[in-house]
């Protein structure tokens, strides 16, 4: 199977491992997102040596898996004793001094957070052995790989301590786009039209994994229920398993994404602190590694403090668990066939297609024809109080040419109606923003929607328009 989508991940390993010289390079992303796969895949006959951390093994369990991998690389009939990390690579310098000097030496350690248990000294042995050892050499490529997001920021790339600006190359894999799902579904024998991965994407996102348990002979709804709501359901339980993968302390994560999934339009600091209880630094640290784990996006609001910033769930999957599985204690298998067209799911298929919108902020950019202007996004919201109510626009593109773009985003099946109603309550909205922003720019009206719109006597408050094909470019 051919690798999809990571073309520039590609190149960069490729030009790394003929760069002549040492290179430490880290590969990090979410759990399930392919940075094994793809390693694997590029380098398969090319490895010296590779080595998978073990979540929740004591360093004596984890030195006797290493000293197994010495054993099968070396081709020897045993293995060597390891009492600690620095034998451990002592072990791997005697490996890799026995290859011929004209071979690229290219060592893949993976999983390597949950190699640095409590009191294991893994890190200073690792640093020893790049700064003393490895580093004075031209022709070890090492890779690092990792799904604990926030240790591999906070230990490989903020080390303040041996490999302080050591890293040679930091890739980082984010979940494929809606016109990279199109790719492997094509290339896997699926023959859904772009409206069913759309809706694919609104339950599943865009992580490689969850591609690959769909079966190209049942239909979205089958595979829906399959995954999620038949017995012993792969999917159920994916939502805590995630989290308590990733993250020491899961259920204060767990409860932040809780929160932020009753509140669509996203939070502010303050409100999520009110809520959970939780603040200061230990809030912080959360919030970070979420958005560094692509499961929430913080986003200013148009000409507000950094204060004024927002948090809102960006991850399709972690939006449709809460909304239809966290709590849902039904037996039926076919819950999702038997309730697709029901209110809560057309409800939640709007607020969906807006997340998806925001995650494909650089295809709208590129239909608008500013792909190249610099530019802005935010949102805005007026609050309403007792004499009016409040407005919101999710969605603002303030633009290097003195033009703003407020973007209404609509899921429909097929072209949407501008009423007489809607194209009264835009205008309004426009006003407002204006007298709100006391902005002299020029504003346009974008509706982002999967058809276009109806064209009619009304549909001209509409000066740009994006459709659903232009979000799946790339």
């Amino acid at each position: 199977m051919e690798i999809i989508a990571r073309n520039s991940e590609i190149e960069t390993l490729e030009r790394k491992y003929c760069s002549g010289r040492s290179e430490f390079i880290i590969v990090y992303g979410r759990r399930r997102i392919g940075k094994t796969y793809l390693i694997n895949k590029l380098f398969n006959d090319r490895f010296t040596f590779t080595y998978v951390g073990a979540r929740k093994q004591k360093p004596q369990k984890q030195l006797q898996r290493f000293a197994e991998q010495l054993r099968l690389f070396s081709g020897s009939t045993y293995a060597p004793s390891l009492n600690n990390w620095e034998d451990a690579f002592n072990e791997l310098k005697v490996l890799i001094n026995s290859r011929p000097s004209d071979e690229r030496k290219v060592i893949f350690i993976d999983e390597m957070p949950w190699i640095d248990t409590p009191r294991s000294s893994f890190v200073e042995a690792l640093e020893y052995f790049w700064n003393a050892w490895a580093a004075q050499r031209d022709d070890i490529m090492f890779i690092a790989c990792g799904s604990a997001t926030s240790w591999m920021v906070n230990k490989l790339v903020k080390n303040r301590g041996g490999l302080h600006n050591r890293i040679t190359e930091q890739i980082y894999l984010r979940p494929f786009t809606l016109g990279e799902c199109e790719e492997y579904l094509q290339n896997n024998g699926f023959i859904w039209d772009r409206y069913t991965i759309l809706q694919y994407y609104m339950a599943m996102g865009g992580v490689p994994y969850y591609l690959t348990l769909l079966n190209p002979v049942q239909s979205l709804a089958q595979n829906i229920d399959r995954l999620f709501f038949s017995k012993n359901a792969p999917m159920r339980e994916e939502f805590e398993e995630l989290f308590n993968a990733l993250f020491n302390q899961a259920d204060k994560y767990i409860d932040i994404m809780k929160v932020l999934s009753e509140h669509r339009s996203g939070m502010l600091r303050a409100e999520i602190a009110e809520k959970t209880g939780q603040s200061g630094g230990s809030l912080t640290k959360i919030l970070d590694n979420l958005q560094r784990c692509d499961f929430i996006e913080s986003y200013s609001r148009f000409k507000s403090s950094v204060r004024n910033t927002l948090y809102r769930i960006c991850d399709p999957y972690t939006l449709f668990y809460f909304r239809f599985l966290n709590g849902n204690n039904s037996k039926d298998e076919h819950w999702w066939t038997n309730n697709m067209l029901s209110h809560s799911v057309v409800s939640w298929q709007g607020f969906s297609f807006e997340t998806i919108c925001m995650l494909h902020l650089e295809q709208i950019k590129r239909r608008l024809g500013i792909g190249g202007i610099s530019t802005n996004a935010s949102s805005w919201r007026k609050q309403g109080d007792c004499s009016e109510n409040g407005t919101q626009i999710d969605l603002v593109i303030e633009r290097a040419d003195r033009i703003i773009n407020l973007c209404e985003m609509k899921f429909s099946e097929g072209p949407y109606n501008i009423t007489k109603s809607y194209e009264e309550k835009l205008r309004q909205r426009m006003a407002i923003f204006r007298a709100e922003t006391k902005t002299t720019k020029s504003l346009a009206t974008t509706m982002i929607t999967t058809y276009g719109i109806l064209q009619g006597i009304h549909s001209s408050i509409v000066q740009s328009e994006v459709i659903m094909d232009d979000l799946f470019t790339y």
